[in-house]
């Protein structure tokens, strides 16, 4: 009986940190912006899980918002319309270019009337970038996957749903990186992306999260007017070139997910 109860004392304890009870809720007049890279069943031999959301996980987690009475909006309209936009205001976000973007995630976001950002790489394919970031994370996972073709994303950003956003040419990690390097990745890059699909491209988001306050000034000079991290929570009083994203995680369960639009992270 007495190692039940503590094994129940230890079950709720972990719970309360888990899902962070005590921790009161970020107002919803400030804006969430949203974190995902794919949508698509995470399995357990999966190096890179916290980056797949199942395609139902997603589709509850629109459901849920929509039923909520957010507001969905692009990471363009956030910046211009900041100062007048409704409580219960969110913006999903996608790094990178994956092909279940466009045959997952798009069409779950035409059913919830939802906007998303896309942060779209150039050299998508053939292209094992994680490694730039750590040598030894060269399993290879991420070059298998499959991604955007060109026609995809023109697809994406017809349908009104979708619009662009900046994320280097390579993926590359801007700390490694000399200026005339890093310039050109974020320049050409922007450049690249209006000329090749015939939009404004305004927002970008810093590879891996990794980034200075000479990069934050370059990416201003090259004509970006927000920028967003990897750095988990909700912003109060946002410097729009350092925006906080709320990471959503294909290992969570859903109530994690409501924890992390309530305060910013899943918990402790």
């Amino acid at each position: 009986m007495a190692t039940s109860l503590v094994f129940l004392a230890l079950f709720a304890l972990w719970r309360s940190r888990r899902y962070a009870w005590w921790v009161p809720s970020v107002s919803d007049s400030h804006p969430r912006i949203l974190m995902y890279h794919m949508i698509c069943v995470p399995l357990r031999s999966h190096k890179y899980r916290g980056l797949r959301v199942a395609p139902a996980m997603f589709e509850r987690q629109l459901a849920w918002m929509s039923a909520e009475g957010w507001n969905f909006v692009t990471m363009s309209q956030l910046r211009e319309q900041y100062e007048s936009l409704p409580p219960k205001t969110v913006a999903i976000t996608f790094d990178d270019g994956f092909l279940d973007n466009y045959t997952e995630a798009l069409p779950l976001l035409k059913r919830y009337q939802a906007k998303a950002t896309l942060y779209l790489l150039i050299d998508r394919h053939d292209n094992e970038w994680q490694t730039r970031r750590k040598a030894h994370h060269n399993s290879g996972e991420i070059l298998r996957e499959q991604k955007l073709s060109d026609d995809h994303v023109r697809e994406m950003l017809d349908s009104g749903v979708f619009e662009l956003g900046g994320h280097t040419i390579r993926h590359i990690n801007l700390a490694a990186e000399d200026l005339a390097t890093k310039t050109h990745e974020v320049v050409e890059g922007r450049h690249q992306l209006q000329e090749q699909f015939g939009v404004p491209v305004d927002s970008f988001a810093y590879p891996f999260g990794i980034y200075g306050d000479d990069d934050v000034q370059l990416v201003r000079q090259a004509g970006f007017t927000s920028a967003v991290t990897v750095e988990e929570g909700i912003d109060t009083d946002p410097d729009f070139m350092r925006l906080k994203r709320i990471k959503v995680s294909g290992k969570d369960r859903f109530l994690s997910f409501k924890t992390r639009m309530r305060i910013g992270k899943r918990g402790y």
